[in-house]
């Protein structure tokens, strides 16, 4: 029995496209692909902030966010939809973007993954306005980044005004 959702004819696993926009395959499992490539990209997520800092998780997200759109190029050619569900590159730029403003601490992280992905799911506006109007690839990408900025504001104002995830 494969759990897995297969890719498209034309894309194979040697193509970087494949596992790039897939995310090393998180968003070919089934049901909640984006809620798997967003914990897929958690650890890594981590370890650029545990690292490098808040500044290199910025800079590591505007590199996934150009590869993640070069790759969403390459697999929307290939499965000829719009948004394909498997593609989910996109969370990971998201969640990354989230976290960069968030506490390096598991409260931090728990937070920052409940509000992006609720953002994400939901597309209150703005969100579901960008996701609309900005076609393809780079519309793909760019409403998780919506997403996450609302997140990141929700966040900020919950620290801000209430004694939860402060620290």
């Amino acid at each position: 029995m494969n759990i897995f959702t297969p890719l498209p004819d034309s894309l194979r696993w040697y193509q970087p496209a494949a596992w790039i926009s897939t995310w090393f395959g998180s968003g070919l499992l089934p049901k909640i692909p984006g809620t798997w490539g967003t914990l897929a990209a958690l650890p890594f997520g981590w370890l650029i902030h545990t690292h490098y800092g808040s500044e290199g998780l910025l800079v590591a997200t505007a590199f996934i966010f150009a590869l993640g759109w070069w790759s969403t190029v390459g697999y929307i050619a290939a499965d000829g939809r719009g948004d394909p569900g498997m593609v989910v590159v996109d969370e990971v730029a998201g969640i990354w973007l989230t976290l960069a403003f968030v506490s390096l601490n598991f409260e931090g992280y728990l937070a920052a993954f409940f509000l992006f992905r609720f953002f994400d799911m939901l597309k209150p506006w703005p969100i579901r306005t960008i996701e609309r109007s900005v076609p393809g690839a780079l519309g793909v990408m760019v409403d998780d980044i919506a997403a996450a900025v609302v997140a990141i504001v929700v966040y900020s104002l919950i620290v801000t005004y209430t004694p939860l995830l402060q620290g």
